[in-house]
């Protein structure tokens, strides 16, 4: 692929979720394996690729400003390729609409042929000619691609792609196709190699983790994959994310509290606190249902941090139906929320829906929430001073000092002073300091 006796150079920008995340390590993987090799700097780049986000509108408006700051860089350099994949471009008409606007793009891919992305740019380097390569429905799930790891001490573990939800505000299934799950092999195969190569924690990921291995001919749940990873060695901890209400199990809160090495923590994405929208979503359970299932998982796992996702200004929301998710906030006390305001998706129903919030509105309400959970979040936080936490220590904050960043089982960020050696270890830390969305820590004990 590379004539040049200087090897070719790729820069990467990711929008999005963890998932994106994961799939920007796989595209590093396959480059590097090509003999392609990274590099920051955006005016010497061979190749320029972006992973783009369509959850919400600003993540597009980002990229296609992005996009748009490349002409000139393009007109000096004409054999620089760009490349512009992920979710955004599997939307429909959208690759069209890229082009059109933006005719020195090199490359316009989706969600379900990454692995395709290393013959594209050969074929581009071979023809000068624009590619574009949208699959319209997911294909079988393709294993074993290499991998370069953003981080050596945690790692993404995907479990199932895609989704069948539904969700009426939500694009994902549109453009990640129908839920797939992997087989428990290949899981346990990736898992076993991450502990090898020194990685002590492990985030499995999907759209709904709690429907893993439905699809499967083997009949699993996901507690069942659960209980497998953590009898691996040298796997010290067990993240996931994302867990819906609607599947959450007995099995599940059960598998959290007898093994070991799973966080006590859950990501339960609530989106509002009032029935009449949640039905509108689509999220198929109720306020009552979900504030019992949060009092079960306290109930059996009493240090279980709670996490959540809420939109405000969903089409048809009253001030009540607001009130409604203030109300269930004050009550359940999530440790800590991430609050959007709605943004119409083209396709999904939502964004049709009658009875659409004005902008005002909008922000005056996601300022009414994000106040309470600050509050909210500063209170809980404030419970662990001076307890001793383990804390797995992720790596060095230049921003605060030089201080070492690590991170509770409950999924807290800690900074606290340390050495370097103790990147990857599970230590002993004090909390001295509590902050609202960080700790300040003091090191007080053996590294385990």
């Amino acid at each position: 692929m590379n004539n040049k006796k200087k090897p070719l150079t790729y820069l990467t920008f990711t929008y999005g979720c963890q998932m994106n995340e994961h799939d920007s390590e796989v595209i590093a993987g396959m480059l590097n394996k090509l003999g392609i090799k990274e590099t920051d700097d955006v005016d010497s780049a061979d190749i320029i690729i972006f992973n783009t986000c369509c959850v919400r509108q600003h993540a597009e408006e980002r990229v296609f400003g992005r996009i748009g700051q490349l002409k000139k860089l393009k007109a000096k350099n004409p054999n620089l390729i760009i490349a512009v994949g992920g979710c955004m471009v599997q939307q429909k008409g959208m690759a069209r609409e890229i082009a059109e606007r933006f005719p020195y793009v090199d490359i316009l891919f989706g969600t379900h042929n990454i692995h395709n992305l290393p013959q594209m740019i050969e074929d581009v380097m071979n023809s000068r000619e624009t590619v574009i390569d949208i699959w319209d429905r997911e294909g079988k799930i393709i294993e074993n691609l290499p991998i370069k790891r953003a981080d050596n001490v945690k790692a993404w573990v995907p479990i199932t792609y895609g989704c069948n939800n539904f969700c009426s505000y939500c694009i994902v299934p549109y453009v990640r196709g129908r839920e797939r799950s992997r087989a428990l092999e290949d899981i346990l195969r990736e898992v076993k190699s991450l502990a090898s190569e020194g990685y002590r924690e492990i985030t499995l990921l999907g759209q709904n983790v709690n429907s893993y291995g439905k699809d499967l001919k083997e009949k699993l749940e996901f507690a069942d994959l659960l209980y497998a990873l953590d009898s691996i060695e040298g796997i010290y901890r067990i993240r996931f994310m994302t867990s819906h209400p609607k599947d959450l199990s007995d099995s599940l809160i059960e598998a959290i509290q007898k093994c070991p090495s799973v966080c006590e923590h859950i990501h339960l994405p609530l989106q509002s606190g009032s029935n009449k929208i949640l039905k509108l979503m689509n999220r198929n359970y109720t306020r009552e249902h979900f504030e019992r299932l949060v009092n079960k998982i306290r109930e059996h796992i009493p240090s279980c941090s709670i996490t959540t996702d809420i939109i405000v200004g969903f089409p048809g929301e009253t001030h009540e139906d607001f009130l409604d998710t203030l109300d269930i906030v004050k009550r359940i006390e999530f440790d800590s929320a991430f609050t959007f305001m709605f943004s119409k998706r083209k396709g999904t129903p939502a964004a049709d829906m009658p009875g659409q919030i004005d902008s005002d509105t909008k922000k005056d309400r996601l300022h009414q929430l994000m106040t309470l959970q600050k509050e909210i979040t500063y209170k809980k936080n404030q419970e662990l001073k001076n307890k001793i936490l383990d804390v797995l220590v992720e790596g060095i904050n230049e921003t605060k000092n030089g201080k070492l960043i690590g991170r509770t089982r409950t999924n807290k960020i800690v900074y606290f002073e340390g050495n370097r050696d103790m990147i990857g270890q599970i230590i002993n830390v004090r909390i001295i300091e509590p902050r609202t969305w960080t700790l300040i820590g003091e090191f007080c004990g053996d590294e385990k």
